[in-house]
């Protein structure tokens, strides 16, 4: 999948994928003095603590932001308990490691928060791209 920027404080490095982004602000809301998207660059890392961001980070709903600790040889994220959340006129979030079979039989694993289209009109299918929004998508 496309381009990918790295942000680090030299204990944690947050990750961004902004293709995979749908844009539900989460990061914004919950952490303002570090997430800015109208700055460049918009992440600004030392706002805030690593336990803070790694908090954050966990919130994000598309898994455009993900994080890796600077010390550990492994960077393979942890396996979490799964959980799922229904958001109001929005995506299904499915917390944890997932193993995905897409129709075409490719396989992938999700770590962390994954979200899933409720509205048939994304065009990153299974995955939520954001378009319920314009498309008025109640449920």
């Amino acid at each position: 999948m496309g381009k990918t920027k790295e942000y680090s404080n030299g204990e944690v490095t947050i990750v961004w994928k902004p293709e995979a982004c749908i844009h539900s602000g989460i990061c914004v809301k919950g952490l303002g003095a570090v997430f800015q998207p109208k700055e460049r660059p918009w992440i600004k890392i030392d706002a805030a603590s690593t336990e803070i961001l790694v908090n954050q980070v966990k919130a994000c709903p598309s898994g455009a932001l993900s994080y890796y600790m600077n010390d550990e040889q492994n960077k393979e994220a942890e396996t979490l308990e799964t959980k799922v959340e229904v958001l109001e006129d929005g995506p299904l979030l499915v917390y944890g490691t997932l193993k995905v079979t897409h129709k075409d039989g490719r396989k992938e694993t999700k770590n962390r928060t994954t979200a899933f289209c409720r509205c048939g009109a994304s065009r990153n299918k299974p995955y939520c791209d954001g378009t319920h929004t314009n498309e008025g998508f109640k449920g």
